[in-house]
């Protein structure tokens, strides 16, 4: 009974951030139309967001994933009413290589970390072109609708993570991980 109030209570809090965000943008667009009247509703939207996920930080991704999460995000809000943050985007060398570390440690070897982090070679955070997303409702937007935007969820074991794929759909993996089929490589 005690872990069925805390889902209905954080579900009855994610409602009112979608009401107070969406709120916030229509509160927003007289000023957006202002300081940009073609894009007003894209403006609107991203101070809004801003101002829900004020941690969220989009430097290094590369211009056309950040046009393309901005745009997909812009649309899940005025058309779908849902939100979506950004929990990571580009990672630097660094910071790729110590969460992999971090992995390798807390599961044991590189192979067992493989199945949630990649080395900083063989990762899209660090081209700037992955994006990890949140809250889950916001990511199954993502996940149906993104395709109209290239960005592609890629990996069965995380709802989470997307990927800027102008070329297409990549073949979705169970991890990040597995081997293509037709390739003796991992995915890069």
């Amino acid at each position: 009974m005690t872990a069925v109030l805390p889902n209905r209570l954080r579900r009855l809090r994610d409602r009112g951030y979608k009401v107070v965000t969406r709120m916030l943008a229509v509160a927003l667009l007289p000023v957006a139309f202002v300081i940009a009247p073609r894009r007003a509703r894209h403006a609107a939207c991203q101070w809004a967001l801003a101002a829900r996920f004020p941690a969220e930080d989009l430097t290094g991704l590369t211009p056309a994933t950040r046009a393309a999460f901005t745009a997909a995000r812009t649309q899940a809000l005025w058309r779908g009413g849902e939100l979506i943050g950004l929990t990571s985007g580009y990672r630097n060398t660094g910071e790729q290589e110590r969460l992999f570390a971090e992995e390798v440690r807390r599961s044991g070897s590189p192979a067992a970390a493989r199945l949630r982090a990649l080395p900083p070679h063989e990762s899209r955070h660090v081209t700037g072109t992955a994006l990890d997303v949140r809250p889950a409702e916001g990511a199954r937007w993502l996940e149906n609708h993104g395709p109209r935007y290239h960005l592609y969820r890629v990996y069965d074991n995380e709802w989470w993570h997307f990927e800027y794929r102008p070329d297409g759909p990549p073949q979705r993996l169970p991890h990040p991980g597995a081997v293509l089929a037709d390739h003796q490589e991992p995915l890069r």
